[in-house]
């Protein structure tokens, strides 16, 4: 599912000139339009939220003090999720070198966002909140790279090709970990009764 636009490219471009020119107001507008779908993704992640918080907050220092760089051909969202997945591998490989493991006995079923219709004929029915709870789960215990891909592609609309650009690998590889990740979903799911879940959106 392609991820609705928060705000028109013409409107961010003229936000990231403001905030290029020093206008706090236009830096705190582009914080506030993203925060929330970048700490939902980099949480994911790490799925640690003090790290999360702290790896959010680096991916807007690290975007706004290279702000002047910046290519507006491009998606402000793309270039400051590409910083923080960055920076979430940068974490989770520290916890590995310190002889860490990842916590998988505390997932919340939360997804820590909004929320959004899972599904034309279950739209806010009890029913759909305990289905769209059940698969976040299950992609929560998929790998690093599994999670990344699911959630850029059907949460944010980025296509197969994006995402190999910005994580810094071949279309091939992105397409081999989707493959994979629905693989591992529809196994894990079979025992859930969820029996369509390819036909429920992974919206926010």
């Amino acid at each position: 599912m392609k991820h609705p636009e928060i705000t028109s490219k013409a409107a961010e471009v003229l936000l990231i000139r403001a905030s290029q020119g020093g206008d706090q107001d236009a830096a705190r507008k582009l914080i506030d339009l993203h925060k929330d779908r970048l700490f939902s993704f980099v949480w994911r992640l790490v799925r640690n939220q003090h790290d999360a918080e702290d790896l959010c907050q680096e991916a807007f220092l690290r975007a706004f003090d290279s702000l002047d760089k910046f290519n507006e051909e491009y998606r402000f969202s793309t270039w400051l999720f590409t910083i923080g997945y960055r920076l979430a591998l940068n974490c989770i490989r520290r916890r590995r070198h310190a002889g860490k493991s990842l916590d998988l006995t505390n997932i919340p079923a939360d997804d820590r966002s909004n929320g959004q219709d899972v599904s034309d004929h279950l739209a806010a029915s009890e029913q759909a909140k305990q289905i769209k709870e059940v698969i976040w789960q299950e992609v929560d215990r998929l790998s690093l790279l599994q999670r990344a891909t699911l959630q850029l592609f059907y949460r944010e609309g980025w296509t197969c090709q994006q995402i190999a650009q910005n994580l810094g690998m071949p279309v091939s590889t992105v397409k081999s970990h989707m493959h994979r990740a629905r693989a591992n979903l529809r196994k894990r799911l079979k025992d859930q009764a969820v029996k369509d879940w390819t036909t429920l959106k992974f919206g926010d």
